[in-house]
């Protein structure tokens, strides 16, 4: 990389640990230049508003949970291994990112959910990705045999996203110590298409 993308990687290295800790309405070309040392001009020669910075901070997010999640799980074979794969790289992928204080894409979905404008359309867009990559997961299950041939990849795809946000909700809200494995377990009987317990 030249100069000017090795400062804006670290730019933005430090926006997604600001995101993660106080959400993307915490970025601020103030704030970042403080956390940077950078001056206010010269991330301005980067970003231009406040607006662009959330939405680069938006997609360097997604590219690394890309990077963390899926790329890795590539090398499971296609089918519930993969799907598997992509699961446990999921849950741990904060950690592995060195994301102290939690998943700032899904900490964006939150705050920016009822609020129109660029920022949330830039992030519904990589939402959507985010499911046709993993519903293609379900569907090659689905080819693979591992699935009954009659499911509906979107259905897993929804019902997984719930176990996940579920997860977030346990292990940042809740400081549940049990979250990790009431959401393997969930996921396991998503897998194995049992029915949910009675409440």
């Amino acid at each position: 990389m030249g100069k000017g993308e090795d400062t804006r990687s670290k730019i933005l290295d430090a926006a997604l640990a600001q995101a993660s800790e106080g959400g993307f309405e915490s970025l601020t070309i103030g704030t970042l230049a403080a956390h940077t040392g950078l001056s206010k001009s010269g991330l301005f020669a980067h970003f231009g508003s406040r607006e662009e910075l959330q939405i680069a901070a938006i997609d360097a997010a997604a590219e690394r949970f890309a990077d963390t999640v899926f790329v890795p799980a590539l090398k499971a074979g296609r089918g519930l291994p993969r799907v598997r794969a992509i699961f446990e790289h999921w849950l741990r992928w904060t950690e592995d990112s060195g994301l102290a204080h939690g998943c700032p894409l899904h900490a964006a979905a939150i705050e920016f959910d009822d609020r129109p404008g660029p920022v949330r359309e830039h992030l519904v867009a990589r939402y959507e990705i985010l499911q046709r990559n993993l519903e293609r997961a379900f569907a090659l299950a689905v080819d693979a045999g591992d699935l009954p041939a009659d499911s509906d990849p979107g259905q897993y795809a929804f019902a997984a996203l719930g176990i996940v946000f579920a997860y977030y909700h346990a292990a940042r809200l809740l400081r549940r110590p049990d979250a990790a494995d009431r959401a393997r377990a969930a996921f396991d009987r998503l897998l194995a298409g049992a029915p949910a317990p009675a409440a």
